[in-house]
């Protein structure tokens, strides 16, 4: 399994509800500091009915802004869709993000 396929295979883990980060995908893929070949991946994901990449947000909370399937309104909008709550444009992480104490992000 290649790298981008073994990211693909962490996003579709993520819960709906739910958001993980970069790190967070990037460390459950293998390698905790792939985050930014997590943003490659997900921008030319294959699949985005099947790959939920909407749900991989900052570690802040943020969405991207650069998101290839509709833009950050899209992004918004399917997350919302999904129950996700925002508060002054950021997703809630305490409340929304996926828990795996198993994986260190740091």
């Amino acid at each position: 399994m290649n790298t981008y396929e073994k990211i693909y295979d962490v996003v579709c883990q993520i819960p709906k509800g739910t958001v993980a980060t970069y790190g967070q995908v990037a460390a459950l893929a293998g390698n905790r500091r792939w985050a930014r070949v997590v943003g490659y991946a997900l921008h030319v994901n294959p699949d985005p009915d099947r790959i939920p990449c909407y749900r991989v947000v900052t570690k802040d909370g943020r969405v991207s802004s650069a998101f290839a399937f509709g833009g950050e309104n899209k992004q918004v909008e399917l997350l919302q869709a999904d129950g996700v709550e925002f508060e002054n444009g950021h997703v809630v992480m305490e409340k929304y993000q996926w828990d795996t104490p198993w994986v260190d992000t740091k």
